[in-house]
């Protein structure tokens, strides 16, 4: 299979640790041993969210603030490539599919103002026909509505791609902080991407997903 795995900022943590590192490139490799390809796209998580801030207060626009973001993506990017072997970071969606194309792994961060890494992940899945995009989020999927501020919310464990533009849909902003960004959302839909969103918090749950377990929010 052709894996696209995001992992987001908020799992690796800010700054990343270790031991989530490591875990997940125990899974990596274990789904390169199984025969599976595996772009990673790693998120910026609290650190590219304060350096928006940072950017905000100084009065930069939209764009420089994006741009700080990406910096701190793709520093996370080349931690988490260093430990898998592929240490150089791509900084296109065609340099990242060529990469691929020569080996079975490779890890980038941000490509560029106005799109969030869960865009970035999208347009490798559809420039590379993945099988899947997984999403390993500090959720346990996608929910009626916003389970931090609505207690009502309910998981759902599988959603339609109209459904998934209800509940997640709208416009980018720097720094947003949702389950998927919507442009991603939109892009999703259009192209009819499988997704799976799981809590990457365990990350064994990406290896479940990759297996068929029910595990998460498939939306097909």
């Amino acid at each position: 299979m052709k894996i696209v795995l995001r992992i987001g900022g908020s799992i690796l943590g800010s700054p990343p640790d270790s031991a989530t590192v490591l875990a997940y490139a125990s899974i990596i490799h274990k789904l390169i041993e199984q025969g599976n390809e595996v772009a990673v796209v790693v998120g910026g998580g609290k650190i590219a969210r304060e350096y928006i801030e940072a950017a905000r207060s100084l009065g930069l626009s939209r764009s420089a603030q994006d741009s700080v973001a990406i910096q701190a993506s793709r520093l996370n990017a080349r931690l988490v490539g260093l430990k898998l072997g592929a240490p150089s970071v791509p900084t296109s969606v065609g340099g990242m599919v060529s990469r691929l194309r020569k080996r079975r792994i490779a890890v980038m961060g941000g490509l560029k103002p106005g799109i969030t890494t869960d865009t970035v992940a999208t347009l490798i899945a559809e420039a590379w026909h993945s099988d899947a995009l997984i999403k390993a989020s500090n959720q346990d999927g996608i929910y009626t509505s916003d389970p931090r501020t609505d207690k009502s919310a309910r998981l759902l464990h599988k959603v339609s791609y109209q459904r998934l533009v209800e509940i997640l849909g709208g416009t980018h902003s720097p720094g947003i902080h949702s389950i998927v960004d919507p442009v991603a959302v939109e892009m999703i839909a259009k192209q009819r991407i499988r997704l799976i969103v799981v809590n990457g918090e365990r990350p064994e749950n990406v290896l479940d997903a990759v297996e068929g377990r029910a595990v998460g929010t498939l939306v097909s």
